[in-house]
């Protein structure tokens, strides 16, 4: 089998309005040999992700019901999805989607018009990128009060448990266990989604501020994940 090919059978939740753009993406994730589900409707696409298990989710911005936005984030909130890698398509030279889409908790995000080929090579990255790249073997961290345990993916700040993306948790894991030095976000990039990847740094920034959300007592005003300008972000010292 060719290994720039997706491994068949993986389920794919797809969440597009526009019938015609939502029968050439199912058509050609079908010849990829995925199982497409396809959703035309916000709501009905969240009822879907709650009661259903997919390896992946497509969905568009601008959407009936609930908005694309609002889909993602409920999604990571409150679904048996809330790992799954999420493809957001936006519109065209709209800098204000991409950021949103990529704050509510996308992966990754493809402008329309897109092409089949661009469309195809973004799912095959993110179905590959499932694997955790950290490994289940790897040692736990400890940094004062926070715990980041790759055996369990688990991530917990005193008692109390932290709910993390897989994203969020290996970058955690990456800036937790190297106290002190600081990452670029290119070297980020590479850590955290890997060699094979579309992803540009200014994911990394949109990351670090989902992930500042859920351990700092003050986003605004970090003590954990801090910011070196010019450089990157480093896991404070101490």
């Amino acid at each position: 089998m060719d290994a720039t090919r997706t491994k068949p059978g993986a389920r794919v939740l797809l969440v597009e309005d526009d019938q015609n753009i939502r029968e050439l993406v199912e058509l050609h994730l079908q010849l990829e040999g995925l199982i497409v589900v396809s959703r035309a409707d916000g709501n009905e696409a969240l009822s879907t992700a709650r009661a259903e298990t997919f390896d992946l989710v497509v969905l568009d911005l601008m959407l009936p019901g609930l908005d694309g936005v609002t889909l993602c984030r409920a999604i990571r909130r409150d679904s048996r999805n809330a790992d799954a890698p999420i493809l957001m398509l936006t519109a065209r030279r709209d800098e204000v989607d991409k950021v949103l889409g990529l704050d509510s908790g996308a992966d990754d995000y493809l402008t329309k018009p897109f092409g089949v080929r661009e469309l195809v090579a973004r799912v095959r990255a993110l179905l590959r990128r499932r694997r955790p790249v950290i490994g289940e073997h790897a040692p736990p961290v400890q940094a004062g009060a926070l715990l980041v345990e790759p055996a369990r993916r688990q991530a917990r700040l005193g008692d109390r448990e932290i709910e993390l993306t897989a994203h969020e948790f290996e970058l955690l894991y990456v800036l937790a266990g190297n106290r002190g030095i600081v990452f670029s976000r290119d070297a980020l990039v590479q850590r955290v989604w890997g060699e094979d990847t579309h992803i540009t740094v200014r994911s990394v920034d949109t990351l670090v501020k989902r992930l500042r959300r859920k351990i700092e007592n003050d986003p605004a005003d970090p003590k954990f994940i801090l910011t070196v300008w010019g450089s990157g972000y480093k896991f404070a010292d101490a």
